[in-house]
């Protein structure tokens, strides 16, 4: 410790154990950001302070001596936990800030426009858990008579997960066949997700695409969790499923692709395990109950309908997200 420091803390002490006023008060308080400025350890000050009194009061008790010595061992400890303390608040903070900031750019690099076809009602909602969003959803359309949607979810978190997104950004940018067969689709996006990911990344991801001249839906999967079709004659569900491996895994994959007929009213939901695996107190909540909660809003617009799904399984979950929520559906309104 420099020989100033202590010799004016020692002229503080001694001044105020002669007159207790506020003024020596505050003089010791304005001396303590000096002590923090010049990063002066709480056990160097207590080491100062006991010999100061060593000089003023020489006649005290032994035991008030040792008693210091123990205070002395005390800090040390304490000056260290409460440094390494303050360290990691510094790089929490850090680490906040960076997380914002990729969130951010995150959110802008992966933003995706809702398409406008005739005769189809489009409702998308997509929340992350966390900052990053491990869930991509990308639109593919000539805004005319085709809408392909790709719904993809990486098996993951965090900055690698979003990394993985911008992939899967870029092939689909490349597309320059905007109604493309959504077997193809998976074809290409797998084969540049296979040479860019490692072994223990891996994505599903679904892809569909209606076609207003037929009102068919066309879809394939990698994957990922099936989509459900609303039979609006029938007012039931069914799973469309698709076989397909998840991308990445290995470069050359057949996809299957197939077909279901939309009449008036019908609609797909498509989906990420966010909403498939969400858990009340009682456990995981039932495709059951989705699918009534589904069915209540039928006649609703699609975007109101993922919007109050969203609500109500956020409400039984008590607000607090477990995973990625991403829903979207596509609606034959006419």
């Amino acid at each position: 410790m420099p020989q100033e420091v202590e010799r004016q803390y020692k002229e503080i002490l001694r001044q105020y154990v002669m007159r207790q006023t506020e003024q020596n008060l505050y003089a010791g308080q304005n001396f303590s950001r000096q002590l923090i400025k010049k990063n002066i350890a709480p056990e160097e000050v207590i080491s100062i302070h006991k010999s100061a009194l060593e000089e003023m009061f020489p006649d005290l008790p032994l035991n008030v001596w040792h008693s210091f010595d123990l205070l002395i061992e005390m800090m040390i400890r304490y000056g260290l936990a409460h440094r390494e303390h303050q360290s990691l608040l510094e790089k929490q903070e850090e680490m906040k800030v960076e997380m914002d900031l990729a969130a951010n750019v995150q959110e802008t690099l992966l933003k995706t426009r809702v398409p406008n076809v005739e005769r189809l009602d489009i409702g998308l909602i997509s929340v992350p858990a966390k900052k990053m969003n491990g869930d991509y959803i990308y639109f593919l359309s000539d805004n005319e008579k085709h809408a392909g949607v790709a719904v993809a979810d990486v098996i993951g978190k965090g900055i690698p997960a979003a990394l993985c997104m911008s992939m899967v950004k870029y092939g689909m940018d490349s597309f320059h066949d905007l109604n493309a067969n959504p077997k193809v689709v998976l074809d290409v996006i797998n084969r540049i997700v296979e040479k860019s990911v490692t072994d223990d990344m891996f994505i599903s991801m679904f892809y569909g695409r209606y076609n207003v001249d037929d009102s068919t839906f066309t879809y394939a999967s990698a994957g990922h969790e099936p989509a459900l079709f609303y039979d609006s004659e029938k007012g039931e569900f069914r799973e469309l499923h698709a076989k397909g491996l998840l991308l990445g895994v290995v470069p050359n994959v057949d996809y299957q692709q197939y077909d279901v007929k939309m009449e008036v009213g019908d609609f797909v939901v498509m989906m990420t395990d966010g909403v498939t695996e969400c858990r009340s107190d009682d456990g995981f909540i039932e495709q059951e109950t989705i699918t009534k909660m589904i069915e209540k809003m039928k006649d609703q617009p699609a975007q109101k309908i993922v919007d109050q799904v969203f609500v109500e399984l956020e409400k039984m979950q008590h607000f607090e997200l477990r995973d990625d929520f991403t829903l979207v559906i596509f609606k034959r309104v006419s």
